[in-house]
């Protein structure tokens, strides 16, 4: 299945959509990439991806779900969300509306980076990590409580070497 031609409903993904939402996501949205503690990982570690868009209404994002057939919706204080954590569907998406976005152009081509690394040895999740934290960097709510991804990997890597 690729978001490409047809979402997972079964509908056709305009471009008009693709231009439509890289606006919502241009304009109301971020492009963000976390790191997790996860058991299952090698290191312990892994650096996710997240795209989501917020708006007042409730009705907005579920219509953003509902054209590409992924993400969900969630209720915070006063907005609601549409969020994508599915790493091959947050890639896939990025991959369909990179062509028009404007703003956040870099912002996605780093996420797909993140996205396109193997993490097959400790080198490789530092460098990830160093990703997350340039991305993180063009977050304007990350700025204030920015981590240094890499940093608490090695410390906590080289601790249990």
């Amino acid at each position: 299945m690729s978001i490409n031609k047809v979402n997972p409903v079964g509908k056709m993904f305009s471009e008009v959509e693709r231009a439509y939402l890289a606006g919502i996501i241009d304009g109301d949205g971020a492009i963000m990439a976390c790191l997790e503690r996860h058991a299952e990982k090698k290191y312990g570690f892994r650096v996710r991806v997240v795209v989501k868009a917020t708006y007042s209404k409730e009705e907005y994002p579920k219509e953003w779900k509902n054209i590409t057939g992924i993400g969900y919706v969630r209720k915070n204080r006063r907005t609601y969300e549409w969020e994508v954590k599915d790493q091959k569907k947050a890639q896939e998406l990025l991959k369909v509306l990179l062509p028009y976005l404007r703003v956040k152009k870099r912002q996605a081509n780093i996420a797909l980076k993140i996205c396109a690394k193997e993490v097959k040895t400790k080198r490789d999740l530092v460098h990830v990590a160093r990703l997350a934290d340039t991305l993180s960097a063009f977050n304007l709510r990350s700025r204030g409580r920015r981590k240094n991804y890499a940093a608490m990997i090695q410390e906590d890597v080289s601790r249990n070497d």
